[in-house]
């Protein structure tokens, strides 16, 4: 009796413990303090168009567009304005990631970290159904989101584009959800379709187990609704059809691996395409034909279908066994909650599969063979856009874009195309390059003060001095402060509890994980 008493009353500490940390109240970030203009005295400008520099620029800003550009020194301070020493100092636009992925924590633990960055842009590729999601996030927060930072109340960044769930086929829908979800018959996508628009998504998230003929039909029927197709490369239709059916960007790095060995069609058996897959790694990389790809490549770049390879996700993959890749400081602003129950996973078994048995050092030559395939892309014409894959392992919000323009450089992109990759590419890919993509009068200010010049050193993007989001200045100090806030809450107890119960609440995580 005594023992169930002290059980008994171990157990019920544990959940008031539990309980209080879950309901307890995160802090709250103040934005900067809104100025009615923001003059900025002899910059050098980067014309991300043509790669020259305008040097000794005077810019103006007000509220949160640019008004005028000056060389002459005629512009003067307004009433209510701030003026920023830009001398020695380069100004580009504000950066996008084009693959990222949001949750119920982003505001605390990837919001500062990505303005701190000078990441003022994001498309995020998560999702939800029918109903709010205790980890992922739909459209209802981003926009709520948006909302907030355009009120001046909320430090994030733009939300570019609205993304549907992942769509991939049965597996992925848990019970208890609307049917029309699973895509099992080219008679649901109609409803998936309009359940969307209501939902003022943009695009919906194609993944690999789509069913073909659902496949087919989504791709006839979205532009009616006022979507379009963006995600994975299906995995049972072949990559050219799915480029002329006008899917409009094709993420992560395998894609041309996919399609370029000889028994290519094996992936696209329906029953035992995983199985098929993993026995022919091997076959896939030695095997790889550049002819291929390369007609591949050309067909994408007529078809404008853009390319967002994530270099950091098969980077991971490739040195997931090396000390010197694991030790990264930025593992600081990663709670550890997640580090222990998914990056360490992922990183343990990333780490056997490269030092032992028949796959030992596979994934460091589909890396390898990733980059160079990049460069072909490249010189080919296919647009390509900076994308990290944030919340995958060893991806930081903002931090790891900097690495991606770094690796895209090593690539063979020169500092200028990597910039443009994160800049003008995705303006013109969600078609408001008339607002974003390049400082120019009457574009959102939206704007990285940089200490070096970036066409250089593509490393220089990281060597930030300020950031103006939305028209507000965020000093070296206001940085300082963001990349603060969400170490600390990264290490808090409370936030923790919240993303382990986000975790192990969501039914979507569950056939995520089980998938």
């Amino acid at each position: 009796m005594k023992f169930l008493k002290w059980f008994t009353a171990v157990i019920a500490i544990v959940l008031v413990v539990f309980f209080t940390a879950l309901l307890w109240p995160m802090p709250e970030l103040e934005p900067p303090a809104k100025h009615s203009s923001i003059l900025i005295r002899s910059v050098n400008i980067v014309d991300v168009k043509t790669g020259n520099v305008l040097m000794n620029q005077d810019v103006l800003i007000r509220d949160n567009k640019i008004v005028a550009i000056d060389s002459l020194g005629l512009l003067e301070p307004e009433l209510n304005s701030i003026t920023i020493d830009g001398s020695n100092k380069y100004l580009i636009p504000g950066l996008w990631d084009m693959h990222t992925h949001s949750n119920q924590h982003s505001p605390w633990l990837h919001h500062p970290l990505y303005i701190a960055n000078g990441v003022t842009g994001i498309r995020d590729m998560s999702g939800q159904l029918d109903q709010r999601d205790s980890y992922w996030v739909g459209s209802t927060e981003r926009l709520q989101w948006e909302a907030e930072m355009n009120a001046y109340t909320r430090v994030a960044p733009r939300h570019v584009l609205q993304s549907s769930y992942q769509i991939d086929g049965p597996a992925s829908v848990p019970e208890g959800f609307p049917e029309f979800f699973q895509l099992s018959s080219p008679s649901q996508v109609d409803s998936l379709l309009q359940f969307y628009a209501d939902e003022k998504v943009d695009f919906i998230k194609v993944y690999q187990q789509i069913p073909v003929e659902s496949y087919l039909k989504l791709a006839e029927r979205a532009e009616r609704y006022g979507l379009h197709l963006a995600g994975h490369k299906p995995m049972f239709v072949d990559l050219a059809t799915a480029v002329r059916l006008g899917q409009r960007s094709f993420e992560h790095g395998r894609i041309f691996f996919f399609e370029s060995f000889p028994d290519a069609e094996l992936l696209r058996d329906t029953l035992n395409w995983k199985q098929n897959f993993s026995s022919s790694k091997r076959r896939i990389l030695e095997e790889f034909d550049p002819e291929i790809a390369k007609s591949l490549m050309e067909l994408m770049k007529t078809e404008r279908a853009y390319w967002v390879p994530t270099l950091q996700t098969l980077k991971f993959e490739a040195y997931a066994h090396q000390e010197a890749f694991k030790d990264n400081p930025n593992l600081q602003y990663i709670s550890r909650i997640r580090k222990s129950l998914w990056w360490n996973y992922d990183t343990n078994k990333n780490a056997e599969r490269n030092t032992e048995g028949p796959s030992k050092g596979l994934s460091e030559g589909f890396y390898k063979s990733l980059l160079q395939q990049v460069n072909m892309a490249n010189e080919l014409g296919v647009p390509i856009m900076a994308g990290t894959d944030v919340t995958d392992s060893y991806t930081f919000a903002g931090f790891s874009l900097h690495q991606e323009l770094i690796d895209l450089n090593t690539a063979g992109l020169s500092p200028l195309e990597a910039l443009q990759s994160a800049t003008l590419v995705p303006a013109q890919y969600v078609n408001k390059q008339g607002l974003y993509g390049s400082v120019e009068i009457g574009k959102m200010a939206d704007l990285v003060l940089l200490n070096k010049n970036p066409l250089e050193d593509i490393s220089n993007t990281s060597n930030i001095y300020g950031v103006i989001a939305n028209g507000l200045y965020y000093d070296t100090e206001k940085l300082e402060q963001l990349k603060e806030f969400s170490e600390s809450a990264a290490s808090s107890f409370h936030i923790n509890v919240k993303v382990f119960y986000g975790l192990i609440g969501s039914p979507l995580i569950r056939v995520q994980f089980a998938d």
